[in-house]
């Protein structure tokens, strides 16, 4: 399956797509008077949008939509493959545009990448109810499919937020950083242009482990790359042979600053699991064993009789 960082438009494509904007009069929308199909594509964006332009060329809604490598055919019919076509996902990509604003139609996009089992019904059912209502349909949550791709949108949001937030690089011994998540969606499309930016002075590689493919960013562009063993990967570790020396002095130096800036007596394990569920403790360094005993620093005199504590400064005497 064919991976890209953008769902099809990108440079002056996509300039151009967001100037277009909706449009006041929407084309006839064609009547799917033949019987249902069952279809199977390569399981790619761009696949899917052009088995969108195969039913309405055909006029004939699907039955069901399956990426060919979970296809369950019938008995008496199998499915119809559908070739991707990259044009016509283009085409059909930037027609959404008539139906439906900019953020409505990227809604679809994290539907796709939120990789539910439904997924592809669930986009076309959306699309198919935009084109035939005549008006923005975003706000009409009587609509189960608009609540549907409203509430995987937020859970996308809230999926992306966290991983910019938590991932952690690990240096190598060649400069490059590197660093292996496990989300519970297809984020890595929507996180590269925040990595991208915030980190554009270094090397540096996020592995998804789940999907078995990566960013890698070579100081110019960031690129999809492919991994081809399907050997599973039990840890996020890599290899120490691989580190580069320093890494574990880093890692205790985050480690030390993450518990001398800690306050015991504030401490809400309940607040503090709300804000950083504990699946994403797997990525922080300050979440991993110590290798050191956490002391203190001491740079406070002892509670003076009648009085709050004082601050050691130069003059202070030794304890």
């Amino acid at each position: 399956m064919s991976r890209s960082l953008t769902p099809l438009t990108s440079g002056k494509r996509a300039v151009a797509s967001q100037a277009t904007g909706p449009v006041a009069a929407r084309p006839t929308v064609v009547q799917l008077t033949n019987p249902p199909l069952d279809y199977a594509y390569d399981g790619s964006f761009e696949g899917l949008l052009t088995v969108l332009f195969a039913i309405y060329e055909r006029k004939s809604a699907p039955n069901s939509i399956q990426p060919l490598g979970a296809v369950q055919g019938g008995l008496f019919a199998q499915p119809v493959q559908i070739d991707t076509h990259e044009a016509t996902a283009a085409r059909v990509w930037e027609g959404l545009l008539r139906h439906m604003n900019e953020e409505a139609r990227t809604r679809l996009f994290h539907t796709f990448l939120s990789e539910q089992p439904d997924r592809e019904l669930l986009i076309f059912r959306y699309a198919d109810l935009a084109m035939r209502a005549g008006r923005d349909i975003s706000d009409n949550y009587a609509d189960e499919n608009v609540r549907r791709v409203a509430g995987i949108a937020q859970q996308m949001y809230r999926e992306k937020h966290r991983m910019e937030a938590f991932v952690r690089f690990e240096k190598t011994s060649d400069g490059l950083f590197h660093a292996t998540i496990d989300p519970d969606f297809d984020v890595l499309p929507l996180i590269a242009p925040h990595f991208t930016k915030r980190y554009a002075d270094q090397r540096w590689l996020i592995f998804d482990r789940r999907r078995r493919y990566g960013l890698y960013y070579d100081l110019h562009r960031t690129d999809v790359v492919q991994f081809e063993t399907n050997a599973p990967q039990r840890t996020t570790d890599i290899s120490a042979t691989v580190l580069d020396e320093r890494e574990p002095l880093f890692k205790l130096l985050w480690q030390s600053y993450f518990d001398h800036v800690n306050i015991p007596e504030r401490k809400n394990l309940k607040l503090h699991r709300r804000h950083m569920p504990l699946r994403y403790w797997r990525y922080l360094s300050e979440k991993q064993p110590r290798e050191q005993r956490f002391e203190p620093i001491k740079n406070k005199r002892p509670v003076q009789p009648g009085g709050p504590a004082l601050e050691a400064g130069p003059d202070a005497l030794p304890e």
